[in-house]
């Protein structure tokens, strides 16, 4: 850290493991915020009389902004610096992704989806490797950045239904306020770089990567995302049609929301239990382990003790690996951590959706059930191909660390 960043971190009381905590409080807000667009569908759907197929594409459209295009801005971000791009990153996605409620047109919508996600896409790889840095224990620092991001999509559905109806939608473009200010603080604190400019290297070290040990860990990275987005996209549709929950059921929001704090909870415990067991361990029982207590999610009574416990214990699982995972790979490209982090979390997400659309014409074909177990039983593969691919990368050893 250059001295003024490190003068600032001191004025501000964020130096080390504070502006890791900065950066997890910046990306739970980030993520909250993109989260709104699925509580926000229906009021959308009335309000400009789309079809199934327009909502459909409005999804699409962010998540692919938002989400594929990771990669570049994290290239972007390992050549010409990291502080200024998570910055604005975040500022440009609160700032347009808080008024999608408010939106005058469907036109104006899917310019602020597509250019919030964008913004979001901006953040993502720049924040993780600036998290990275800021501790010595870097496992932790990056799963407590991803648990921000599942805190946020747990928080956003139910903090913009609470402010419109307590406030009514025109408030939410307020909601904006706490990222931009975080925003302003990170580009005054964190440092610039991991490490020094290297004019003569290549501008784009995304396609090396993929042909290397990283994108093996990419392709363990999308298979468990495919059973992940099945679990939160398919398992409330299950509910409804095989359980007859009613759609508009507050148990089908309870149960999301249990699955993204759980999965939370599972990257944060994933990194603690690495500094005993080593990283590979930790990653492969987890993914072996994760496809029980999903298939037990069929069998239990919706909304008993049991059920909740599954689906707990399921989200814990299926999220412990995604940190480490992300680690692994920012130590595999020590010169391009912000690229890495931008595979690990955006084109692993990208190209499960794409997956996921076989995953639901597969549903229409052989059923819900047994379309969505055959994703979750996508975690055993992942689960060999992590071993080979995050071992000889072990967590550091020793004693105990703090951010």
């Amino acid at each position: 850290m250059n001295v003024r960043t490190g003068s600032l971190a001191a004025k501000f009381g964020v130096a080390g493991g504070g502006l890791a905590l900065l950066l997890t409080v910046a990306h739970l807000f980030n993520d909250a915020l993109s989260s709104m667009l699925s509580a926000l569908l229906p009021t959308l759907q009335e309000r400009f009389g789309l079809t199934e197929s327009w909502l459909a594409f409005l999804v699409a459209t962010f998540a692919f902004s938002s989400s594929v295009t990771q990669p570049l801005f994290g290239a972007l971000s390992d050549r010409f610096g990291r502080r200024a791009l998570a910055a604005f990153g975040l500022v440009l996605s609160v700032s347009l992704l808080s008024l999608m409620a408010v939106a005058p047109s469907v036109w104006t919508l899917l310019g602020l989806l597509l250019v919030g996600g964008l913004g979001s896409a901006a953040f993502h790889p720049s924040g993780t490797s600036i998290a990275r840095s800021s501790s010595v224990n870097k496992e932790l620092a990056v799963s407590l950045f991803s648990a921000g991001g599942m805190l946020g999509l747990a928080m956003g559905p139910v903090l913009v239904l609470i402010v419109a109806s307590g406030l009514g939608l025109g408030y939410t473009p307020w909601l904006m306020v706490p990222g931009i200010v975080l925003g302003i603080l990170i580009n005054l604190i964190a440092p610039a770089r991991a490490h020094a400019p290297e004019p003569a290297r290549r501008p784009l070290e995304g396609g090396r990567l993929l042909r290397g040990p990283v994108g093996r860990l990419v392709l363990v990275g999308t298979l468990l995302e495919v059973a992940f987005t099945t679990f939160t996209s398919a398992f409330p549709l299950w509910l409804v049609a095989e359980r007859g929950l009613a759609r508009d059921s507050t148990l089908l929001g309870w149960t999301l929301t249990v699955f993204f704090l759980a999965a939370a909870l599972g990257g944060v415990t994933g990194s603690l239990l690495s500094q005993r067991w080593g990283r590979s361990r930790v990653v492969t029982l987890s993914l072996l382990a994760a496809p029980l207590p999903l298939f037990a999610t069929f069998a239990a009574a919706p909304g008993s003790a049991a059920f909740f416990g599954w689906v707990l214990l399921a989200g814990l699982l299926t999220n412990m690996a995604f940190p480490l995972l992300i680690v692994s790979a920012q130590d595999l490209a020590p010169r391009s951590e912000a690229t890495a982090s931008g595979m690990l979390m955006g084109l692993t997400v990208g190209l499960a959706g794409l997956l996921y659309v076989g995953v639901g014409r597969l549903q229409e074909v052989v059923g819900m059930a047994p379309a969505m177990a055959l994703s979750y039983l996508a975690l055993l593969p992942a689960a060999l191909l992590a071993r080979a691919a995050v071992d000889g990368h072990p967590a550091p050893s020793g004693g105990a660390k703090t951010l």
